[in-house]
């Protein structure tokens, strides 16, 4: 019989249908409510036994998930603390609103379901999103309690009647509605248990499977088998990041990293993280090979909240420069349904950022003094997350700037102070300053490091995507010290010393030669100079000037002023006056003078990589004829 008929306190006939319409987008999170609901009360049995407070037998503690499609249901089942009618009344009906008007006021200022759920204490009403009708059947652990009945059919309306649960427990019982049959949908369901409640630390029954265990042997003495029916338990109870560091291989993490990323490589290391002051954070951050593919897909970290699955948007919990790794972080702290707003503000996540921070600064240099060797080896995946930390946070400078590493072309490695100290006497210029050298691609650029080397320099291999800030970067931090790129200038320019090469053209010579090569290349934007080379230099070399193609750079990443990227290239045309070809050259023909210079200048673009098209084919036509 009907013990009790009322209104649900929410003060307004509008809630269910605002439930339906605004939360539709995030729909599917219903479940993990559901699912949570049941581990809390799962937990809470389970607590109470421990402390004497409950002495039956506890039974099978797992939650199940059942389908019944013909009934067009999805019950979400738990053994749990379960509840009386007084507290059904209290929990269930009275969702607290101070009237209608300032719940529409403040549900305009939430971004998603997340944020509305969690501000509103909706957790078990995001049923609504999917249900017509919902029952509860429960049965509180107390003693001498009644089994109790809650029925809602998504208007303010409920009943409360004597229910039909015989064991401790609840049934959450949902008539899924004619808008969301997707989720009368085995693999719907499944799909959604495999997102939120992969870790659950409660058994979390879905279906059943079948599996064969041995039977005896036959007549031969061979192994039988049999099919045997079992529960499909879809989650791991106690994945790693729930175990003390010490009890776990490597094997453990390796096979852990593969249950997140089935497809990717193995990680280089990885961080376990474990505090418990002044805020509560564990979990498992891998290092994966990016090979400088500074594209890839962030969004790899999972963030859960006691092993319930929140989000993988973890921007304002995890420093910038480390969304990159992948893995998992488990914080109590955060609550379940986050909001981006509340990550934005909540003082704990600042504190987990500067943690993590913190923790993978003291593991990369921990690395670096135990094995440099393997450190090295593992330079080119990890610098990309070395320079972009010391780029964006820096605390994480100071102590990067330690175990930071610069290579050159010769695949040499060292530390900030150890390259200053290997470069200085050679590469300080007349005016004092430092000038480390450096190219973005030592294959394409071979006969400028070539140059540089056979005058004792050393040149760097920046090649990575954020390097063109990188290089702008270390020029603050380093004193009196700037960073050219090997083709920016001759190197006698790059690099200004007391002593310099000299030539022996007279001024009319000088004059004439640029007037050749001008002719020969036809092109404004190719600015001709006569310079003093080493007689063994090219004859001619094109450079751009540091400034001009940093800024084109920057551009192109979008972090510069258009006006530069729109600009068109505009290069300097070097030419050696200490070279035999330019005495070949003055003395030539006019017709012959122009052949020259222009076979001259079409060497130079070609070791640039800059001949293409019909001028590459002009150039190998007039080589043929010069054969």
């Amino acid at each position: 019989m009907v013990q009790e008929k009322g209104t649900i306190s929410i003060n307004t006939e509008n809630i269910f249908p605002i439930i339906k319409k605004f939360l539709y987008s995030d729909h599917e999170i219903f479940l993990r409510e559901l699912v949570s609901n049941a581990v809390d009360a799962t937990q809470k049995i389970k607590r109470l036994a421990s402390l004497g407070h409950y002495g039956q037998e506890l039974g099978d503690l797992k939650i199940r998930v059942a389908l019944d499609e013909k009934a067009g249901t999805l019950t979400i089942s738990d053994n749990g603390i379960g509840m009386t009618a007084e507290e059904i009344k209290k929990y269930i009906n009275q969702v607290a609103f101070s009237g209608a008007t300032e719940f529409m006021e403040k549900f305009k200022e939430a971004k998603d379901a997340n944020e509305i759920i969690g501000r509103f204490g909706l957790g078990f009403y995001s049923a609504f999103m999917v249900a017509e009708k919902v029952e509860i059947q429960t049965l509180s652990y107390q003693e001498g309690a009644e089994p109790a009945l809650w029925t809602c059919d998504g208007s303010t309306e409920f009943e409360l009647t004597t229910g039909s649960r015989t064991e401790r427990g609840t049934d959450v019982i949902l008539y899924i509605n004619e808008e969301s049959k997707e989720f009368l949908e085995q693999s719907r369901i499944e799909d959604i248990l495999n997102k939120y409640a992969k870790f659950l630390p409660v058994p979390v029954q879905f279906g059943t499977r079948e599996e064969s265990e041995p039977d005896g042997e036959d007549a031969e003495g061979k192994p039988k088998y049999k099919t045997v029916t079992v529960d499909n338990i879809i989650n791991n109870t106690n994945p790693i990041w729930t175990k003390a560091p010490g009890d776990l291989k490597d094997e453990d993490y390796l096979s852990f990293y593969r249950e997140l990323y089935p497809f990717s490589e193995e990680p280089l290391f990885w961080i376990h993280l474990n505090v418990d002051y002044p805020f509560n954070l564990t979990g498992v951050l891998y290092f994966p090979k990016l090979k400088n593919d500074f594209e890839i897909q962030k969004n790899k970290i999972k963030l859960f909240s006691r092993q319930v699955f929140i989000t993988d948007e973890v921007k304002d919990i995890v420093p910038e420069f480390l969304m990159l790794l992948h893995g998992v972080i488990d914080s109590p702290d955060i609550p379940l349904n986050v909001s981006r707003s509340f990550l934005q503000a909540d003082s704990n996540v600042k504190k987990i950022n500067s943690y993590i921070s913190r923790k993978v600064a003291d593991k990369l240099g921990e690395l670096f003094r135990k094995d440099r060797k393997a450190y090295e080896e593992k330079w080119n995946d990890i610098g990309l997350f070395v320079k972009y930390g010391a780029l964006s946070d820096e605390k994480f400078y100071e102590k990067a700037k330690h175990f930071l590493l610069l290579n050159n072309t010769a695949q040499e490695f060292y530390t900030l102070e150890e390259y200053n100290a290997r470069v200085k006497d050679f590469q300080t210029g007349k005016n004092g300053t430092l000038v480390y050298l450096y190219t973005f691609d030592a294959e394409r650029q071979h006969g400028y490091v070539q140059a540089a080397n056979r005058k004792n320099y050393d040149v760097l291999l920046m090649n990575s995507p954020i390097d063109t800030h990188f290089i702008q970067f270390l020029e603050t931090k380093l004193e009196k010290t700037s960073l050219k790129r090997v083709d920016a200038d001759v190197l006698d320019k790059l690099i200004e010393k007391e002593e310099t090469e000299k030539h022996t053209l007279s001024e009319d010579d000088q004059q004439k030669l640029k007037a050749i090569f001008e002719k020969a290349i036809g092109n404004p934007l190719m600015k001709v100079e006569v310079d003093s080379l080493p007689a063994e230099a090219m004859p001619v070399t094109i450079t751009m000037e540091e400034w001009m193609r940093r800024m084109k750079d920057m551009s192109k990443l979008g972090g510069g002023m258009n006006f530069y990227g729109n600009l068109p290239d505009s290069y300097k045309v070097s030419v050696n006056a200490n070279h035999k070809l330019i005495g070949k050259i003055l003395s030539a023909d006019e017709t012959a003078q122009i052949n020259l210079a222009k076979h001259a200048f079409d060497l130079a673009l070609l070791s640039q990589g800059m001949l293409k098209g019909a001028d590459l084919t002009a150039f190998v036509e007039r080589s043929v004829e010069v054969i």
